[in-house]
């Protein structure tokens, strides 16, 4: 049975969803300031995977990632560089789903900005108003009175009465040593320039913590199944969401909190004076193929840290090749011995579904895809594959790429047109022959044509000369 680590329970548990056979999953998003980096990314790396595997087993997901437009660093910035904040964001807003899109990131159904959900943030603070969990100040700004709520500090394991919490804190984010009193809605200040709303509320812009609250429940309900994040939104930021929606519906807001941990870089924290802070594009331009970095990303368990090298990067780029060289060689068969394979598969399928249904164990399950890829070399040397059972390999490698999305290229130049790769079968039946004439022929007949032979422990690969 399919089972996560859920965070607010602190143990892992079987997944069941509010509605049979359909799973409501909010993923946060960026805030558009800056760039996205490579620990942004594993984040929604992981979301990828979440999202794959219960569509692989067969569950419909609908799946929102917000998108925050607007908040303290968005203001900050937009009025430093004295544009409007819409046009400051746009830019961001363009690289970060041609990044998502490079990394072949499934799309989610909605993508919901903070700046069109005003509405129903104002009705959301109402509610808090109206049913005492929130006041005014001499400002009008409105706060959130974190001692109302009862079961504050439940998701982060913390105990408010222990904790400082006697101050207001208008900041978006703030020292989590500290627990406060947090924004709901901020009244326009000189120094936010444009960047406010006339709303019932009073002249001003939302905090930030509202914000996902507001696009949460707008599109899946007020009790949903999975909300998911980096460790380091757990507090304030996840906490204050349960706080404030529940306070307002009366409804538990979700079931399944699931978060990821941090990716470090060559064993330290990712930081610009380090000069290990990365974002995708500048990795891309080290001359990595995005299925590589998605590889990397990917395939360390998700609460676990993930230490990014370029080591790794190496390891994945090798990883990749040894499962497209068995799917060309697999392409190739032209054997007809007997072959045991449809047990092998089925029992690989099932080992491959069982472990990554114990709380989506990535790494167990390319264990499993490796082990499968060096069972299938060796029936292919041995000239043990037929036809069919290649085909039957190659849908089931096919079918796990659902989840792993690296076998083809995303260099389209690369790819080997039939001539090229029949040749390649003519040199190799030639090679065990022991007719190594005729191989060298074949050999220097497909450079002719634009491409060059490579011998790996795996087998022979063509690809074309660069």
């Amino acid at each position: 049975m399919l089972q996560f680590y859920n965070t607010l329970s602190r143990k892992k548990e079987a997944f069941i969803p509010i509605e049979e056979g359909h799973v409501r999953l909010y993923t946060c998003g960026p805030t558009v300031y800056n760039y996205a980096h490579i620990g942004n990314y594993r984040a929604y790396m992981f979301e990828d995977l979440l999202r794959r595997f219960l569509l692989y087993k067969g569950y419909k997901v609908t799946q929102v990632m917000n998108i925050t437009d607007v908040d303290d660093k968005i203001i900050r910035d937009a009025n430093a560089e004295n544009v409007d904040f819409r046009k400051f964001t746009a830019p961001y807003k363009k690289a970060f789903f041609e990044d998502l899109d490079t990394l072949r990131v499934q799309k989610a159904e909605h993508y919901p900005e903070a700046t069109g959900h005003i509405d129903e943030m104002v009705h959301l603070v109402e509610a808090l108003l109206e049913h005492g969990y929130a006041y005014r100040t001499e400002d009008g700004s409105i706060y959130y009175s974190v001692e109302k709520f009862e079961d504050y500090g439940q998701l982060a394991n913390i105990n408010p009465g222990e904790m400082q919490h006697s101050e207001r804190v208008e900041a978006d984010e703030y020292d989590k040593e500290s627990i406060r009193d947090f924004a709901l809605w901020k009244a326009w200040k000189p120094e936010d320039g444009d960047i406010c709303w006339e709303t019932s509320l009073g002249k001003g812009r939302p905090g930030w913590h509202i914000e996902c609250s507001a696009m949460s429940t707008t599109y899946l309900g007020n009790h949903f199944d999975i909300h998911t994040g980096g460790v380091d939104n757990i507090f304030p930021h996840h906490e204050n969401e349960i706080a404030q929606s529940q306070a307002a519906t009366g409804e538990q807001l979700v079931n399944y909190w699931l978060h990821c941990e941090h990716l470090i870089v060559e064993g330290e924290k990712m930081s610009k004076s380090l000069g290990n802070f990365y974002n995708l594009r500048e990795v891309l331009d080290k001359g990595y193929a995005p299925e590589v970095i998605r590889y990397v990303l990917l395939s360390t368990h998700y609460r676990q840290k993930l230490n990014f090298t370029w080591e790794k990067l190496e390891e994945a780029a090798a990883a990749i090749e040894r499962l497209r060289n068995v799917v060309t060689h697999l392409e190739n068969v032209s054997g007809d011995g007997d072959s045991t394979i449809d047990e092998l598969l089925e029992e690989r399928s099932e080992e491959f579904e069982s472990t990554l249904d114990d709380d989506l164990n990535i790494a167990g399950a390319l264990g499993i895809v490796f082990s499968l890829v060096k069972d299938l070399n060796q029936r292919i040397s041995d000239g043990a594959m037929t036809n069919s059972g290649a085909v039957k390999a190659l849908k089931t490698l096919r079918q796990f790429d659902e989840i792993l999305d690296v076998l083809e290229s995303s260099e389209k130049e690369q790819d080997v047109p039939k001539e090229i790769q029949q040749l390649l079968q003519e040199r190799e039946e030639a090679r065990a022959a022991r007719e190594y004439d005729k191989a060298d022929a074949v050999r220097d007949e497909i450079q002719a044509k634009g491409f060059i032979v490579e011998d790996t422990p795996d087998g022979a690969i063509v690809k074309p000369k660069k």
